[in-house]
């Protein structure tokens, strides 16, 4: 989720977690299985950016889903 809130902001510009909430599905299994994490911003700001993440397993079930409100620092601000 942050590096989806990152790829909108433009050089110079930071950013800092205000709040996460994530909700675990289910247990992702330890035999080399290969999980997927999706980011997306739903919400890019001048001062807030607000993003959404999935994690998958390899049949595309849901392990977790999470949400993310980030402060945009701005130079000079």
């Amino acid at each position: 989720m942050a590096c989806a809130v990152h790829s909108t902001l433009p050089a110079g510009v930071t950013y800092t977690t205000l709040e996460l909430k994530v909700n675990y599905i289910r247990a992702g299994r330890t035999d080399g299985q290969t999980l997927t994490a999706r980011g997306s911003v739903l919400h890019a700001g001048r001062r807030t950016a607000t993003a959404e993440g999935q994690v998958l397993d390899e049949r595309g079930k849901l392990i977790a889903h999470a949400t993310t409100t980030c402060m945009v620092l701005r130079p000079g601000d």
